[in-house]
């Protein structure tokens, strides 16, 4: 499932550079995440590096954007093999 950037956030800046997929854009008031972009760092890394870098813990599961482990593989292929990056 693509992740979700809580309320909780405090625009330290740690999330954005780390996006392999450039999915966490600046919000109106937090940073926010593009769910057609964020593979949970499928292709790129193990874990999602946004969550490994949060100093507050306010990125978490988005309920409505539930994806499998091969559905984010596909998602990742989309953005990154089909678009020349890899």
């Amino acid at each position: 499932m693509a992740l979700l950037i809580t309320s909780e956030c405090i625009n330290c800046d740690m999330c954005l550079p780390e996006c392999p997929n450039t999915a966490i854009f600046e919000g109106k008031k937090v940073y926010e995440i593009d769910a057609n972009r964020c593979t949970e760092c499928v292709g790129f890394y193990p874990e999602p590096t946004c969550i490994a870098v949060c100093p507050i813990n306010c990125i978490i599961a988005d309920p409505n954007h539930v994806e499998d482990q091969a559905e984010l593989l596909e998602k990742f292929k989309r953005l990154n093999i089909v678009s020349g990056r890899f």
